[in-house]
């Protein structure tokens, strides 16, 4: 099914809204996951404006309110909400800002909004690499370094979840430090005690305990009232270099929201 530039895949069951990480699309970033979901799940494909192929512009900090529009004019919610790095943490400020349109979350290494000196060195770093990425002649190097870590990231993993790594070879540095800007101020004024309680996974990448992220994320979930689950080997590309064990996650997070409806 296609509503303008949606895609809905799947008849039946609670809709699960795939959120990709920085200001990539959603077309292929999750593989094997809209297969895997579509017998009991309605899976939701949507590039909020300023990501993607989304010609709409949009910025981080309208993200919310761009997404609950959207869900309302879908018409399905609340939305099983499944989010990577960037999208993990606009599905967290979904949830802190419209609770009533989420009925669950699975937050897959999620850029740590509840951390904001770590938002801050993101954000530093992302204006830095954006206008690097401006200049000529740096702004090849730059594309080169991203360009060569995808395709190591690439080495290895499954043919599909190679694809995906792939795709970012290319990236669009200066788009996703427009996707990134505001981050630091919306980390600041971002309260755990806001969220609400809902059926919650928030994965995090493999990381010694007292990591500050690791910490973050720990929050993020006991504010949810939700887990948190980590693989060995995982990184911050979870989605990819584990695929099966965040299918079977997102299964079993809309198997608990199907079962309480």
């Amino acid at each position: 099914m296609k509503i303008d530039e949606v895609r809905v895949h799947g008849e039946s069951g609670p809709p699960v809204l795939l959120l990709p990480g920085g200001a990539e699309s959603c077309d292929g970033f999750f593989p094997g996951l809209r297969e895997g979901l579509v017998e009991g799940a309605q899976v939701v494909e949507y590039d909020r404006p300023g990501t993607g192929t989304s010609t709409v512009e949009g910025s981080l900090a309208g993200a919310t309110t761009a997404l609950s529009a959207f869900v309302d004019r879908l018409g399905r919610g609340p939305v099983v909400v499944v989010g990577q790095s960037l999208g993990g943490a606009v599905g967290a400020l979904l949830a802190r800002d419209h609770p009533e349109q989420v009925a669950g979350l699975v937050l897959l290494d999620p850029t740590p909004i509840n951390d904001p000196r770590s938002c801050v060195s993101i954000e530093r770093t992302m204006v830095v690499l954006g206008k690097l990425a401006t200049v000529p002649g740096i702004r090849h190097l730059v594309a080169a370094v991203f360009r060569n870590a995808a395709l190591r990231t690439a080495r290895g993993l499954r043919p599909d979840c190679a694809a995906a790594a792939e795709r970012t070879a290319n990236l669009d540095i200066p788009k996703l430090a427009r996707a990134v800007h505001g981050l630091t101020d919306l980390a600041r004024g971002f309260r755990e005690s806001d969220l609400p309680h809902r059926p919650a996974v928030v994965v995090t990448a493999e990381r010694k305990p007292g990591h500050a992220v690791r910490q973050a994320h720990e929050r993020l979930a006991a504010a949810f009232g939700g887990e948190v689950r980590s693989w060995p080997g995982a990184t911050h590309g979870v989605h990819l270099d584990h695929p099966d064990e965040v299918l079977a996650t997102v299964r079993e997070l809309v198997d608990r929201v199907a079962t309480a409806r």
